[in-house]
């Protein structure tokens, strides 16, 4: 079993001697390696069962960090950076050479992000070396939110789980590139893509599911659980599958289900992204042979929440 504990200094030794540590972030826990060893590197693809097709996202204090490791900083992006970092955006960069293929599957992109957690910004402020860090989970499953959600999963594969409490997002980075000079959003996330146009202007989405990304979270079947999704309107589903023991993922309406779990009673969608993962995770455990879902009204965070749901359905 990992340890879980607030300790640093601890977090910081083990990754300078190469370990891997879970970290906390506003958006979800991250299983943190030294970007700059190739071993540490390894070692994160190892653990989740990651296929190295799948590029890393780069965690660093700062912008200026983020800049030892980019060949080119677009003023777009600067724009983005001094207004939601730290937080839940992942800025996808020319990378220097001192960033590995290996980091991003071959890509001449990496993306880089400044977490808003105070835990994790005070241990990345102490490091000399930024941290690569994909959701702390097996690779395909659900994310996790909290240090118990890291410690179910990979607790016998790492040593130590940096507890910052409850992910206050609940879901991960917006990503977005530059295609020609001009914003892509590759992945929507915690920052909206009303709040990416409010900032830069009109920006073009490539979302869509791939089997060669251009970022994390663009492959089908990510964010699922080990039982089956379906996702539509739910009485209709219901009566589909009438014969079979259902457990209900619903946006605010109680279908006096046994096995239910409401992401937001008052219909609010941070409540909602908040407390996603954590009902997909509490599904999984109940005795039901399906999950039946619904999308939420796909505005705002509401976009990025249909984009897990979705390919959570599509595993």
């Amino acid at each position: 079993m990992a340890e879980i504990g607030s300790d640093i200094e601890k977090a910081k030794s083990l990754l300078i001697a190469g370990e891997l540590v879970a970290i906390p972030t506003e958006t979800v826990y991250g299983l943190a390696g030294n970007a700059l060893d190739l071993s540490a590197v390894t070692k994160i693809f190892e653990v989740k069962s990651r296929p190295q097709f799948d590029p890393l996202i780069v965690h660093v204090p700062n912008l200026i960090a983020a800049q030892q490791y980019t060949t080119n900083l677009p003023d777009q992006a600067r724009l983005l950076a001094h207004k939601y970092w730290p937080g839940p955006l992942t800025l996808l960069l020319k990378k220097k050479s001192n960033i590995s293929d290996l980091v991003t599957s071959g890509l001449d992109t990496v993306g880089m992000r400044c977490p808003d957690h105070p835990l994790t910004q005070a241990l990345l402020g102490s490091l000399t070396f930024p941290l690569a860090a994909p959701s702390a989970n097996p690779f395909g499953y659900v994310s996790p939110t909290r240090p118990q959600h890291v410690e179910e999963q990979l607790g016998n594969r790492i040593s130590y789980i940096l507890d910052g409490g409850p992910s206050k997002i609940g879901i991960e980075s917006t990503i977005v590139g530059f295609e020609d000079g001009l914003p892509v959003i590759f992945r929507f996330g915690g920052i909206t893509l009303e709040q990416v146009e409010g900032v830069v202007g009109t920006v073009a989405v490539r979302t869509n599911s791939t089997s060669n990304p251009k970022s994390p979270g663009q492959l089908v079947g990510h964010y699922a659980p080990g039982k089956k999704l379906v996702l539509g309107n739910i009485s209709e589903l219901m009566r589909l599958h009438a014969g079979k023991s259902c457990g209900i993922l619903s946006y605010q309406h109680d279908f006096q289900s046994r096995f239910q779990f409401i992401l937001s009673p008052s219909g609010q969608l941070n409540e909602a992204a908040q407390n996603l993962f954590s009902a997909l995770r509490n599904l999984d455990k109940m005795p039901i042979e399906i999950i039946i879902a619904e999308p939420v009204p796909d505005i705002g965070l509401g976009k990025a929440i249909n984009d897990r749901l979705k390919r959570a359905a599509g595993r």
